[in-house]
């Protein structure tokens, strides 16, 4: 057990180390999530972390809001090849639409981007009704802003996914770029 700054006392993950807090109620997604903090203790800018969290936690819906065009382009796109015909089909017809189609994770991964900026990033993965297998990332750069949207890979940029510079500053890539 480790004691953080805003967060309290997290357990350490036997599988991967990993530093796990009790769930904290999150304003911007409107429930309770857990943070898993990857390679905190061996970090040598921890308050990087700190931050970053601090961050998050006073955002509003307005953060989700304003990602609400970038996700709706990925459902468009993930749509793209399906006839509304189709079983898998899910129609959704406005961006504000889009989050009765959405469920949140219930942990909040905080990692320092190991490229770039070298950064900390706060990720959640999400099922989306249109995209069962690939779900959705929403990624937020030092907790502040929304600075990817996409199918979930792990990356904390889509310049990361792709290995661009030029998309740093892209929040969506269409899938068939």
């Amino acid at each position: 057990m480790i004691t953080i700054p805003i967060l309290g006392l997290l357990e350490i993950d036997p599988y991967d180390g990993w530093l796990k807090s009790q769930p904290i109620e999150i304003n911007a997604l409107s429930g309770k999530f857990e943070f898993i903090l990857e390679e905190y203790e061996t970090d040598p800018q921890v308050e990087d972390f700190h931050t970053a969290v601090q961050h998050f936690l006073a955002l509003d819906h307005t953060a989700l809001e304003q990602a609400q065009d970038a996700i709706y382009q990925y459902y468009q796109d993930c749509c793209a090849y399906i006839t509304p015909a189709s079983e898998e089909y899910i129609d959704i017809p406005s961006p504000n639409q889009v989050w009765r189609h959405i469920e949140f994770g219930d942990e909040l991964m905080v990692s320092r981007r190991a490229h770039g900026d070298n950064a900390v990033y706060i990720s959640i993965t999400c099922h989306c009704d249109w995209e069962p297998e690939h779900g959705l990332q929403i990624v937020f750069k030092q907790g502040l802003t929304i600075n990817k949207i996409g199918a979930f890979d792990g990356h904390l940029s889509h310049a990361d996914s792709y290995d661009d510079p030029r998309l740093e500053e892209m929040v969506y890539v269409p899938c068939c770029r």
